[in-house]
């Protein structure tokens, strides 16, 4: 079965859609390594860093979006590792379930329209586009 789970998650609500699901999976698979996966948008840098005073404050500021989602799993018993990677987060996402050898990638979506997608672009279509293992997306 899976061995590493990673959760593509920015703590917002659709993560933790997306986790609720993680719990559910997790449930046939207990030996599999549960993995949070947080990409950070380089247009989003400038601004962390313009509202923060050290880079641990940073880091901080991060971990703590991602807190709901971590809980989540927690309370069922699941004993995440959380991962912070900087890039593009569609790519990002990709190129590091590739590297470290992910059997599945779980994240949440918007549910934009056609047009939508198009114009503002969809990181669940981007890492489903790419990915080398399976792909579960969550509304």
């Amino acid at each position: 079965m899976y061995q590493h789970i990673v959760l593509a998650a920015d703590g917002s609500e659709n993560s933790i859609r997306a986790a609720a699901e993680m719990v559910k999976i997790a449930a046939v698979a207990p030996k599999a390594v549960i993995e949070i996966l947080y990409a950070v948008d380089p247009s989003k840098v400038k601004d962390e860093v313009l509202h923060s005073h050290t880079h641990e404050e940073i880091e901080y500021n991060r971990r703590q979006k991602l807190q709901p989602v971590a809980q989540l799993l927690t309370e069922a018993g699941l004993h995440p590792r959380i991962t912070i990677i900087n890039g593009d987060p569609g790519p990002s996402i990709v190129q590091y379930a590739q590297k470290h050898h992910t059997d599945l990638i779980i994240i949440g979506t918007r549910g934009l329209n056609v047009l939508q997608e198009f114009v503002l672009g969809s990181v669940s279509h981007k890492v489903v586009k790419r990915a080398h293992c399976p792909v579960l997306i969550v509304k």
